[in-house]
């Protein structure tokens, strides 16, 4: 990289957006991290990360970080890459309008803010790049997943579109679409499970009892988890290339997917996914 450029980087907690902050930092970017709480902020600024606190749930608190981060890069930012977010598991017909609301909060409407008030930015400068942190569930749909599949999906057709509409702008988009990843994802959503779906008075019970068992194992549960850096390789590439992919696959699930996707009717789709998530206790 011939000279060091600006990346905002939301979620920097753990996980994917912990190991791209530092993998960036020592490729040479200004790496300006967030992240939620004011304990994260700390422990990454003990990593000798330039920090900002960020609530995606808070416009005036995306305000302030947009203006924070202009002040530290001299009014120019290259690069954003949208990474925080959450899973609300829980059966479609157990979601109350408020906890669907919350999950569309946090991992879409925060991240189309934040991106829409850094737009105007790189439009000065003729150049950018927004990279947007999808899922394998922006694909396709799994059992018990219905708050976060409807996000993921609402991500990427909103992404869609506006790279259509970035075209000649010099600013590219590109969706990353990870599977089973290492993170605090499960543990976190395992939290937001037991905080808002009502588990004991449900249909679904006996089904909640198996998911409850997956998410509180420790370690990988699920085949063919990769490390974060698996995620890193694709943004640097999404960054650093002249022609940046519109999707960047990551892990052997969101690659058979997609294929299977492709190749299968509705039908068939259903079953296998049915078969790979144990009716969703898995």
């Amino acid at each position: 990289m011939s000279e060091k450029k600006n990346i905002l980087i939301t979620g920097c907690s753990s996980g994917i957006g912990h190991c791209v902050a530092l993998g960036l930092k020592s490729r040479g970017y200004r790496v300006i991290a967030t992240a939620r709480k004011e304990e994260d902020v700390e422990q990454l600024r003990e990593h000798g990360l330039e920090t900002l606190q960020l609530d995606l749930d808070d416009s005036e608190n995306i305000a302030q970080a947009v203006e924070q981060s202009l002040e530290l890069c001299g009014g120019r930012l290259y690069a954003l890459f949208n990474n925080g977010a959450y899973g609300q598991p829980g059966a479609v017909e157990d979601l109350t309008r408020d906890v669907l609301r919350a999950q569309f909060e946090t991992n879409l409407f925060g991240w189309h803010e934040l991106t829409c008030r850094l737009l105007p930015v790189m439009r000065r400068w003729k150049e950018g790049r927004i990279i947007q942190n999808s899922s394998v569930l922006g694909l396709v749909a799994l059992p018990y997943r219905g708050a976060y599949n409807a996000s993921k999906y609402a991500l990427e057709g909103l992404t869609d579109t506006l790279r259509m509409e970035l075209q000649g702008s010099g600013i590219h988009v590109s969706l990353i679409e990870p599977g089973p990843v290492e993170s605090r994802f499960r543990a976190n959503a395992h939290r937001m499970w037991k905080r808002n779906i009502d588990s004991e008075h449900s249909v679904h019970k006996a089904n909640y009892l198996a998911m409850a068992a997956r998410l509180e194992k420790e370690g990988p549960v699920v085949p063919f988890t990769l490390p974060p850096e698996a995620v890193l390789k694709k943004v640097i590439h999404a960054l650093e290339s002249p022609r940046p992919k519109a999707r960047y696959y990551v892990t052997f699930p969101t690659y058979l997917f997609g294929t299977l996707k492709r190749l299968l009717s509705t039908r068939g789709l259903d079953w296998v996914l049915g078969k790979v998530s144990g009716g969703g206790g898995r």
